[in-house]
């Protein structure tokens, strides 16, 4: 019988590529991860690695066995969540990811509610960029995490997650007031100064790309990730940024929000097999009713 921790520390090996990290995700030795990994290819009496260099890789037996590691973890969190939902009452800790928008306009309504529904529920909330959720949900670090990307800067989807849709965004312009837009309005500010996020965000990636498509690389003057910091620099005459719709709700005085075609979609994602359980699923469903209600016409 395969073990699932080493099914598990081998299904991490193809996706980060070196023991190192594997070990590192897990907070082992490499020693510790090297020797559980050759336990299981005496377990499978097969190769399953193989030496390239000083690295491994994956021989072909391995990586299908890879694929059916997936298929066994998330028949695992399946089963949990059944024995969750036979369960009399919700309890336990449930870790919540989102961006940092979602964790002021989304969250707080949805956490009030599941606290007052279910009062044995532990909630604790992870402020993370999206990049990084995927990780976190697999190394269980969350249970939910609301993720997005962009039209311009779409995400692979991670075989190990499950998501679904919670909403899409406009994507504004936002200009010094006194700045004209036109018809073209990322072209028209070429020769402006740019306000974006910290370089491997996908706020940062998306600024870039917008730009490269209106045919020009952006003179980028700062770096912010919080689009209140960057609405305030830009009332300030230091340039002009791209924030999306839950970024641009309270826009300062002096700033002006051209709407652009391109949009911000938000997904809710948990890992793969687990949203029967009870507890992602009233998560779920409460950030659903936050959601609609925070973009409810006064």
């Amino acid at each position: 019988m395969l073990d699932v921790r080493r099914l598990r520390l081998l299904r991490d090996l193809a996706r980060l590529g070196t023991i190192a990290a594997v070990a590192q995700a897990h907070s082992y030795s490499p020693s510790a991860v090297s020797q559980q990994l050759a336990t299981l290819q005496r377990e499978a009496g097969v190769p399953l690695l193989e030496r390239t260099g000083r690295g491994v890789t994956l021989t072909p037996a391995g990586t299908a066995l890879v694929r059916h590691a997936e298929t066994v973890l998330a028949a695992l969190e399946a089963a949990t969540a059944t024995l969750a939902a036979a369960r009399s009452g919700l309890q336990g800790t449930v870790r919540i990811g989102a961006f940092p928008t979602a964790v002021r306009t989304l969250l707080p309504a949805a956490l009030v509610a599941l606290g007052r529904e279910h009062p044995a529920l532990d909630l604790m909330v992870t402020e993370l960029d999206p990049v990084h959720m995927p990780d976190a949900l697999r190394e269980r670090r969350l249970d939910v995490a609301l993720l997005h990307d962009y039209d311009l800067a779409p995400v692979t989807p991670d075989p190990t997650v499950e998501s679904e849709p919670l909403l899409d965004e406009t994507v504004f312009l936002a200009l010094p007031a006194e700045h004209p837009a036109g018809d073209d309005p990322v072209g028209a500010v070429e020769h402006s100064a740019w306000i974006v996020g910290t370089p491997g965000t996908l706020c940062h990636t998306v600024a870039l790309r917008t730009c490269q498509a209106a045919g020009y690389q952006p003179r980028v003057r700062h770096h912010a990730d919080d689009f209140t910091a960057v609405l305030a620099l830009v009332a300030a005459g230091q340039g002009v940024a791209l924030v999306p719709q839950l970024g641009a709700v309270q826009a300062p005085p002096g700033v002006r929000l051209v709407p652009l075609p391109s949009r911000r979609r938000t997904r809710l994602a948990y890992r793969r097999g687990s949203g029967g359980h009870p507890a992602v699923s009233a998560c779920i469903a409460a950030v659903r009713t936050a959601t609609a209600a925070y973009l409810a016409p006064a």
